[in-house]
């Protein structure tokens, strides 16, 4: 995958709900390699908290990588927050960080998820 690939998933994903408030492509160490933001939106982290937020996901990420073998590798993790819903894609040993509208019903999020599904097995070599 390149640069163009990682644009590419967050422009589709982008375009699946109005409520999608940011989706990114982050690399194994936490860099962020490509990123949408919903317009006229105020962002919930400064640029020192979202990269901490994205080296979060990285460790996370080579941590749940122990547990593969026994459960399958991870497909996408939901967190409901006190301010945001977050869905976590794996490609590979990339993660697609999608941060949604609090607001939005489970339904919603469901049609979301089912949505990004295909986009991010697209790209997913280990299929």
């Amino acid at each position: 995958m390149n640069k163009t690939d990682f644009g590419l998933i967050c422009s589709n994903i982008e375009l699946i709900s109005p409520y999608i408030r940011f989706v990114g492509v982050i690399n194994e160490i936490g860099e962020l390699l490509a990123y949408k933001r919903r317009e006229n939106l105020d962002p919930l982290l400064d640029a020192k908290n979202t990269k901490y937020q994205f080296s979060h996901t990285a460790i996370k990420t080579d941590l749940e990588s122990f547990f593969d073998e026994n459960l399958g590798k991870i497909e996408f993790v939901w967190e409901e927050r006190a301010k945001v819903q977050i869905i976590c894609f794996a490609i590979d040993r990339l993660r697609v960080w999608i941060s949604i509208e609090k607001k939005v019903i489970r339904t919603e999020m469901l049609r979301i998820i089912d949505a990004c599904l295909p986009i991010v097995k697209k790209y997913n070599i280990n299929n």
